[in-house]
């Protein structure tokens, strides 16, 4: 989460107290430490927005402030809310988390439309206790161009480790593909999130390089070459 974000939703979460909220209890909901909320609190009391409070007191936002509001027609909030829901089958849960943050702030413009449901099966969740990847790894390797270390295991049980440039991530039902420019391959390739046995990010980036690889990789998704008896996205 940036530092944009987390101001934004420093005062989002100060908005909705009922009560003096501690910056421990801040700290936890924005996964940062203390001394960072602390830092925060004091950026957004520079920019006059009215938080009172101390550290070891709490912190309230004064009555009465608000951000300017945000205008969906009744189908486009529904449509936020049907999104919203069918991350839950993504198995990213990072992205999930994030979801039930938008979904809270869906719910301040209007009654929750609890008729509208979404089948939570898909992709398994990516929990690292179960040696699944953290899809969160593969989607900020992507933003920050940083290379990938992957031991995978392909379908056939054959275990290999590749060092990737990641480009995309597609949502599958059923899994979660990282496509990337593969340096052992010398070549795009896909990867499912649920046979990526180990992911590192490496120091190594490829800056600068991001957008002509994903835009030479889209060319080939959307003019296949033929590969007899190979799958384009075998690994």
């Amino acid at each position: 989460m940036n530092r944009t974000t987390r101001l934004f939703e420093t005062i989002q979460i100060l908005r909705a107290a009922c009560a003096p909220v501690t910056a421990q209890a801040l700290a936890e909901a924005l996964e940062v430490s203390r001394r960072t909320v602390y830092r925060d609190i004091a950026a957004l009391q520079a920019m006059r927005t009215p938080i009172e409070g101390a550290a070891g007191l709490g912190y309230m936002m004064r009555r009465g402030y608000d951000l300017p509001p945000l205008n969906f027609d009744a189908e486009e909030l529904e449509a936020l809310r049907v999104g919203l829901s069918m991350l839950a089958r993504t198995g990213d849960s990072a992205l999930q988390r994030a979801a039930r943050r938008v979904q809270k702030k869906v719910d301040g413009l209007g009654a929750p439309a609890r008729w509208l449901q979404v089948a939570p099966w898909g992709a398994p969740q990516d929990d690292p206790a179960l040696g699944c990847v953290a899809i969160a790894t593969l989607r900020a390797a992507i933003r920050e161009e940083r290379k990938l270390k992957l031991t995978y295991v392909d379908a056939a049980g054959a275990e290999t480790v590749r060092v990737v440039r990641p480009v995309a991530l597609i949502y599958h039902l059923e899994c979660v593909m990282v496509a990337g420019w593969c340096e052992l391959r010398g070549a795009f390739r896909h990867f499912r999130s649920d046979r990526i046995h180990g992911c590192h990010a490496l120091e190594a980036r490829f800056t600068g390089q991001g957008e002509t690889l994903r835009a030479l990789w889209q060319e080939q998704q959307d003019n296949p070459a033929p590969h007899p008896g190979e799958s384009s996205a075998r690994a």
